[in-house]
């Protein structure tokens, strides 16, 4: 069961999340059963969801993929569905967004993903599509993040390239 296995991971990574008790996580989910569902595709694409604590302007639970490299079940994909749509030779199976979308969650931003990388090393040998702003996008452009030598890194790409290693992380706050 997904209850189970989020106890599990909170209490082996108490780090993330070191002013919070189970029993308000727990308590949280149980007002929120909307968000099992999310958490269980998290879970199912390799994300490993986990809090890292709250959200400080809405008190709000965040939850994100803690997996220590970018969710195996979300690699190979270009940004969205426009990049998709524009990719004419060997075009991946889907796009970041769409599938985030799909899965209910929203795509890290940046901000939160520099929050994730503060609680441990993550995407050592991946990296992630996160939120890219609109005037990047507009442009044909998206951003990805990863952590190499120690330091996290922002580059971007064109939206619709994709490679093995780059995949997404997702968030979602109850």
């Amino acid at each position: 069961m997904i209850t189970d296995i989020l106890k599990n991971r909170f209490c082996q990574n108490m780090t993330r999340h070191p002013d919070l008790q189970w029993e308000f996580v727990e308590a949280r989910l149980n007002e929120n059963t909307d968000a099992f569902e999310a958490l269980i595709r998290m879970e199912e694409s390799g994300g490993e969801p986990d809090t890292i604590g709250l959200d400080e302007e809405t008190g709000k639970l965040i939850f994100c993929d803690c997996s220590d490299e970018s969710p195996v079940g979300r690699r190979s994909l270009c940004y969205d569905d426009e990049a998709l749509k524009k990719r004419k030779k060997n075009p991946p199976e889907g796009s970041a967004l769409h599938q985030a979308q799909d899965m209910g969650v929203s795509m890290l931003t940046e901000e939160l993903y520099r929050r994730l990388q503060e609680l441990g090393p993550f995407d050592h040998k991946t990296s992630s599509w996160i939120a890219t702003p609109d005037d990047i996008r507009s442009k044909g452009g998206a951003l990805f993040c990863e952590r190499r030598y120690d330091v996290v890194f922002t580059f971007h790409n064109g939206a619709d390239s994709y490679y093995s290693v780059r995949g997404w992380r997702g968030y979602i706050m109850i």
